[in-house]
Protein backbone atom coordinates (compact mmCIF):
# COMPACT_ATOMS: atom_id res chain seq x y z
CA UNK A 1 0.00 0.00 0.00
CA UNK A 2 1.32 3.84 -0.13
CA UNK A 3 2.94 4.91 2.18
CA UNK A 4 4.84 7.83 3.58
CA UNK A 5 8.61 8.34 5.28
CA UNK A 6 10.19 11.34 6.61
CA UNK A 7 13.81 11.50 6.33
CA UNK A 8 16.36 13.96 7.26
CA UNK A 9 17.65 16.80 4.54
CA UNK A 10 20.17 14.43 3.58
CA UNK A 11 17.55 11.31 2.98
CA UNK A 12 18.54 9.72 6.38
CA UNK A 13 17.00 8.35 9.38
CA UNK A 14 18.25 9.11 12.68
CA UNK A 15 20.23 5.44 12.75
CA UNK A 16 21.30 6.67 9.21
CA UNK A 17 19.53 4.36 6.90
CA UNK A 18 19.80 6.18 3.83
CA UNK A 19 16.60 6.55 1.53
CA UNK A 20 16.02 7.68 -1.90
CA UNK A 21 14.67 7.12 -5.44
CA UNK A 22 13.70 3.11 -5.03
CA UNK A 23 15.62 2.25 -2.14
CA UNK A 24 14.10 -0.61 -0.31
CA UNK A 25 15.11 -2.14 3.50
CA UNK A 26 14.20 -4.59 4.76
CA UNK A 27 13.99 -5.33 9.39
CA UNK A 28 13.02 -8.47 11.39
CA UNK A 29 10.03 -7.39 12.64
CA UNK A 30 10.64 -8.11 15.97
CA UNK A 31 10.05 -6.30 19.58
CA UNK A 32 7.96 -3.09 19.95
CA UNK A 33 7.09 -0.78 17.20
CA UNK A 34 9.38 2.34 18.11
CA UNK A 35 12.31 -0.71 17.98
CA UNK A 36 15.09 -1.99 15.26
CA UNK A 37 13.16 -4.56 14.12
CA UNK A 38 10.19 -2.20 12.22
CA UNK A 39 10.46 0.72 9.62
CA UNK A 40 8.34 3.32 10.58
CA UNK A 41 6.30 5.66 7.95
CA UNK A 42 2.98 7.51 7.97
CA UNK A 43 -0.27 7.29 6.28
CA UNK A 44 -0.67 10.56 4.70
CA UNK A 45 1.48 13.19 4.50
CA UNK A 46 -0.39 15.63 6.60
CA UNK A 47 0.04 13.42 9.37
CA UNK A 48 4.25 13.22 9.19
CA UNK A 49 3.98 17.19 8.88
CA UNK A 50 1.87 17.38 11.91
CA UNK A 51 3.41 14.26 14.18
CA UNK A 52 7.29 14.83 13.09
CA UNK A 53 7.65 17.06 16.34
CA UNK A 54 6.93 14.31 18.61
CA UNK A 55 8.82 11.27 16.46
CA UNK A 56 11.94 11.99 14.75
CA UNK A 57 11.59 15.78 15.26
CA UNK A 58 13.59 16.58 11.98
CA UNK A 59 14.36 20.04 11.26
CA UNK A 60 14.73 19.94 7.42
CA UNK A 61 12.81 17.41 6.75
CA UNK A 62 11.77 15.48 3.24
CA UNK A 63 9.55 13.16 2.33
CA UNK A 64 8.99 10.38 0.51
CA UNK A 65 6.28 7.89 -1.14
CA UNK A 66 6.93 5.10 -0.41
CA UNK A 67 5.41 1.50 -0.73
CA UNK A 68 4.75 -1.19 2.19
CA UNK A 69 2.46 -3.60 3.91
CA UNK A 70 1.44 -2.41 7.34
CA UNK A 71 2.61 -4.82 9.94
CA UNK A 72 2.22 -2.82 13.23
CA UNK A 73 0.28 0.22 14.36
CA UNK A 74 0.22 3.31 16.82
CA UNK A 75 -3.44 3.85 17.04
CA UNK A 76 -3.25 5.93 14.05
CA UNK A 77 -0.23 8.02 14.73
CA UNK A 78 2.38 5.86 12.34
CA UNK A 79 3.04 2.39 11.24
CA UNK A 80 5.94 -0.20 10.71
CA UNK A 81 6.61 -2.12 8.17
CA UNK A 82 9.22 -5.08 7.79
CA UNK A 83 9.68 -4.09 3.91
CA UNK A 84 9.34 -0.47 2.70
CA UNK A 85 10.56 0.81 -0.94
CA UNK A 86 11.02 4.94 -1.34
CA UNK A 87 9.68 5.53 -4.54
CA UNK A 88 10.05 9.29 -5.00
CA UNK A 89 10.54 12.56 -3.41
CA UNK A 90 7.37 14.52 -2.86
CA UNK A 91 6.31 18.10 -1.99
CA UNK A 92 6.29 17.99 2.21
CA UNK A 93 2.85 19.94 2.67
CA UNK A 94 2.99 23.54 4.47
CA UNK A 95 0.91 23.92 7.18
CA UNK A 96 0.94 26.91 9.38
CA UNK A 97 0.91 27.34 13.17
CA UNK A 98 -3.08 28.36 12.96
CA UNK A 99 -3.42 24.98 11.20
CA UNK A 100 -1.05 23.23 13.65
CA UNK A 101 -3.41 24.61 16.67
CA UNK A 102 -6.72 23.89 15.13
CA UNK A 103 -5.22 19.87 14.73
CA UNK A 104 -4.57 20.22 18.56
CA UNK A 105 -8.08 21.02 19.49
CA UNK A 106 -9.94 18.96 16.55
CA UNK A 107 -8.23 16.24 18.36
CA UNK A 108 -8.55 16.68 21.64
CA UNK A 109 -12.57 17.35 21.49
CA UNK A 110 -13.17 13.60 20.26
CA UNK A 111 -12.62 12.71 23.74
CA UNK A 112 -12.40 16.19 26.35
CA UNK A 113 -16.17 17.17 26.74
CA UNK A 114 -15.69 19.72 29.48
CA UNK A 115 -17.80 22.59 29.16
CA UNK A 116 -15.84 25.75 29.41
CA UNK A 117 -12.69 23.69 27.74
CA UNK A 118 -15.12 23.26 24.70
CA UNK A 119 -16.90 26.30 24.64
CA UNK A 120 -12.95 28.09 24.71
CA UNK A 121 -12.19 25.51 21.59
CA UNK A 122 -15.23 25.86 19.49
CA UNK A 123 -14.60 29.77 19.82
CA UNK A 124 -10.81 29.82 18.75
CA UNK A 125 -11.96 27.27 15.64
CA UNK A 126 -14.61 29.34 14.58
CA UNK A 127 -12.91 32.12 14.95
CA UNK A 128 -15.31 34.65 17.54
CA UNK A 129 -13.01 34.78 20.04
CA UNK A 130 -9.33 34.42 19.96
CA UNK A 131 -8.19 37.12 22.72
CA UNK A 132 -5.90 36.31 25.44
CA UNK A 133 -8.90 37.38 27.59
CA UNK A 134 -10.86 34.65 26.79
CA UNK A 135 -8.54 31.63 26.69
CA UNK A 136 -9.32 29.16 29.20
CA UNK A 137 -6.72 27.05 30.65
CA UNK A 138 -8.22 23.55 32.07
CA UNK A 139 -6.80 22.13 35.12
CA UNK A 140 -6.14 19.09 32.55
CA UNK A 141 -2.23 19.04 33.77
CA UNK A 142 -2.90 17.89 37.00
CA UNK A 143 -5.73 14.92 36.12
CA UNK A 144 -2.88 13.64 33.73
CA UNK A 145 -0.64 12.61 36.08
CA UNK A 146 -2.81 10.48 37.78
CA UNK A 147 -0.74 7.25 36.45
CA UNK A 148 -4.07 4.78 37.13
CA UNK A 149 -6.65 6.67 35.42
CA UNK A 150 -5.79 6.51 31.51
CA UNK A 151 -8.90 7.57 29.76
CA UNK A 152 -9.52 10.46 31.68
CA UNK A 153 -5.82 11.41 31.66
CA UNK A 154 -5.07 10.92 28.12
CA UNK A 155 -8.37 12.93 27.45
CA UNK A 156 -7.27 15.95 29.73
CA UNK A 157 -4.19 15.67 28.63
CA UNK A 158 -5.17 16.11 24.91
CA UNK A 159 -7.15 19.14 26.15
CA UNK A 160 -4.22 20.51 27.95
CA UNK A 161 -1.65 20.14 24.92
CA UNK A 162 -4.05 21.44 22.68
CA UNK A 163 -4.30 24.64 24.69
CA UNK A 164 -0.68 25.05 25.31
CA UNK A 165 -0.13 24.79 21.54
CA UNK A 166 -2.18 28.16 21.33
CA UNK A 167 -0.03 29.58 24.08
CA UNK A 168 2.95 27.94 23.86
CA UNK A 169 5.37 25.70 21.82
CA UNK A 170 2.37 25.35 18.80
CA UNK A 171 3.93 22.27 16.68
CA UNK A 172 5.14 19.88 19.38
CA UNK A 173 1.92 20.31 21.71
CA UNK A 174 -0.26 20.13 18.60
CA UNK A 175 1.42 16.64 18.24
CA UNK A 176 1.27 15.81 21.84
CA UNK A 177 -3.07 16.96 21.74
CA UNK A 178 -2.86 14.36 18.91
CA UNK A 179 -1.18 11.55 20.60
CA UNK A 180 -2.81 11.86 23.91
CA UNK A 181 -5.86 11.71 22.41
CA UNK A 182 -5.35 8.51 20.14
CA UNK A 183 -4.24 6.77 23.89
CA UNK A 184 -8.16 6.44 24.62
CA UNK A 185 -9.39 5.03 21.18
CA UNK A 186 -10.13 1.85 23.00
CA UNK A 187 -13.16 4.44 23.74
CA UNK A 188 -13.02 6.22 20.88
CA UNK A 189 -11.91 5.23 17.56
CA UNK A 190 -10.09 8.51 16.20
CA UNK A 191 -9.71 9.41 12.28
CA UNK A 192 -6.54 11.50 12.49
CA UNK A 193 -6.60 12.02 8.89
CA UNK A 194 -9.90 13.32 8.41
CA UNK A 195 -8.69 15.97 11.32
CA UNK A 196 -5.42 16.73 9.76
CA UNK A 197 -7.62 17.60 6.53
CA UNK A 198 -10.03 19.35 8.30
CA UNK A 199 -7.61 21.42 10.09
CA UNK A 200 -6.04 22.38 7.08
CA UNK A 201 -8.48 22.21 4.25
CA UNK A 202 -11.79 22.53 6.11
CA UNK A 203 -14.15 24.22 8.29
CA UNK A 204 -15.74 23.78 11.59
CA UNK A 205 -19.05 22.46 11.43
CA UNK A 206 -21.59 21.30 13.99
Amino acid sequence: MKLFKLTNENGQTYNRTQWGENVTHETSGNGELCGPGWLHAYTHPLLAVFLNPIHANFTNPQLWEAEGEVGKENYGLKVGTTKLTTIQRIDLPEVSNEQRVKFGILCAMEVYKEEKWVKWAKSWLDGTDRSKESSYAPYAPYVAYAPYAAYAAYAAYAAYASYAAYRNDIAAYASYAAAYTTYTIFYTPIDLIKLAKLAVEGELND
